[in-house]
C-alpha cells in the first residue's frame, strides 16, 4: 500500500514558471510534481495541491489528516500571516516540512516571519525549486520502510 505525502502550495504559485523568474526561476509546478515524484522512496505516493485561497489550504490539511503520512508546503505569503493554517497543521500528527523557493531571510523584513515554521519540523528557503526535492526526500527519510 503507498503511502502519501500532500505537496501543498499557496497564493501565486499557480504562476510559478511565469511570476518574477528572476526570483522564483522558469519552472513551473507541473516541473515541481515531476522532480519530486522522481525522487519518491519506494512505496510512496504524491498528491499535489494548489490554492489561492487559505481556507482551501486549511481543508486541504484537514483531509490530509486522513491521507496523507507527510506534508509538504509552500504556503506562499499565507506564511506570513496565517494562523488558521498554522492552528491546521498542528492538528496533522506527521511530519511537515515547509518549503520556499526564494531565500525569504534576505527579502522585504515582512517575510522573515513564518507562523508555519513553527509547526514545522523542518524549513527550507532559497533552494529555488530544489527545495521540494529535498522535502520529500526528507519526508521519506523521516518515515519507517
Amino acid at each position: 500500500m503507498s503511502r502519501t505525502i500532500h505537496l501543498m502550495n499557496g497564493p501565486n504559485l499557480n504562476l510559478l514558471g511565469k511570476r518574477q523568474p528572476d526570483v522564483y526561476g522558469h519552472e513551473t509546478l507541473d516541473d515541481v510534481e515531476r522532480r519530486c515524484r522522481a525522487v519518491l522512496a519506494e512505496g510512496f505516493d504524491l498528491k499535489m495541491i494548489q490554492s489561492n485561497h487559505e481556507g482551501a489550504i486549511v481543508d486541504a490539511i484537514h483531509t490530509a489528516r486522513d491521507e496523507a503520512v507527510g506534508i509538504v508546503i509552500n504556503p506562499g505569503a499565507y506564511s506570513h500571516t496565517s494562523i488558521a493554517i498554522l492552528d491546521a497543521l498542528n492538528t496533522f500528527e506527521g511530519p511537515v516540512i515547509e518549503v520556499h523557493i526564494s531565500n525569504i531571510h534576505k527579502r522585504e523584513s515582512f517575510r522573515h516571519h513564518s507562523y508555519v515554521s513553527l509547526r514545522a519540523d523542518g524549513v527550507i528557503a532559497g533552494l529555488g525549486i530544489d527545495g521540494y526535492e529535498a522535502a520529500v526526500r526528507r519526508i521519506c527519510a523521516m518515515l519507517p520502510a
